[in-house]
């Protein structure tokens, strides 16, 4: 096992209707092959689950911008570049990070599809229609119901697996990343776009998960496929049988390849 002291960092950026919680069995199994985690919150998410829960006006109006800005600041913080993964939104955050040459290498899972992805497949509208079905929730922050989150997240899971995700992990999150998604291909300055031709991007590795809902496995490999025009390393590793939820049962394979392809990629360098 590698020592903490010699091993790159690892920044963990969680994704909309979570929080640094989220990652708790990730955070610990990283840990454990000898790497500094870090697992920071978004911008203006202050206290624990439960208090978000009861006021989560602070998030009104977060956008994507500032929380790429928020991220941006810790990984230029630290005393080298980490290793970045998030999820779902994260994973569109890692990817902008590392557009921007941020980091030693990144791991999006599910990531939220950066500009230029036109799949948009009748699951993927059913899953972010509580968001988008109001246009009053641009500004807002919207809360999932039990039902909404185990469509979204948990769907080959149990109910009471269900349930129990839910009431430990799930938060009211704000709407505007999810409005500057829909209408990115529309807008010449969205803040979800990748420059495809960036050679001197550090690796980067898309995990798709065939059974999720808000981010089909499809617009994943689609969106791997766009941001690897350029001679950086852009590699696809998809799970069969897997939702949304990245702690779902079975997750330690996913933390495992995701650890393993980090290592073998971190400080790599685009072919001549």
């Amino acid at each position: 096992m590698v020592s903490e002291a010699s091993a790159t960092p690892i920044v963990l950026v969680h994704g909309l209707w979570l929080t640094p919680r989220s990652w708790e069995g990730w955070k610990e199994r990283l840990e454990t092959r000898g790497h500094r985690v870090l697992a920071p919150a978004w911008p203006r998410m202050r206290g624990e689950v439960e208090d978000l829960r009861r006021d989560p006006s602070a998030l009104n109006g977060l956008g994507l911008a500032e929380i790429v800005e928020h991220y941006e600041g810790i990984v230029r913080g630290l005393d080298r570049p980490p290793v970045i993964m998030g999820h779902s939104l994260g994973g569109l955050v890692t990817e902008l990070l590392l557009d921007r040459g941020l980091g030693a290498a990144g791991v999006a899972i599910s990531p939220a599809p950066v500009k230029g992805v036109l799949r948009v497949p009748p699951a993927m509208l059913r899953a972010i229609f509580p968001v988008l079905g109001n246009p009053a929730n641009r500004n807002r922050t919207v809360k999932l119901t039990l039902k909404q989150f185990h469509y979204v997240f948990t769907n080959t899971m149990t109910q009471d697996e269900a349930k129990a995700a839910y009431d430990r992990y799930h938060v009211p999150g704000p709407g505007k990343p999810i409005f500057q998604a829909a209408v990115a291909n529309l807008n010449p300055r969205a803040g979800n776009k990748v420059d495809v031709h960036n050679s001197g991007r550090p690796p980067l590795l898309v995990i798709g998960n065939e059974q999720d809902h808000i981010v089909p496995a499809s617009v994943s490999k689609e969106a791997a496929k766009r941001i690897g025009k350029s001679s950086a390393v852009v590699d696809y590793k998809e799970f069969a049988g897997r939702p949304h939820y990245a702690a779902a049962p079975g997750w330690e394979a996913v933390a495992d390849y995701a650890l393993d392809w980090a290592d073998d990629h971190a400080g790599a360098t685009a072919p001549a």
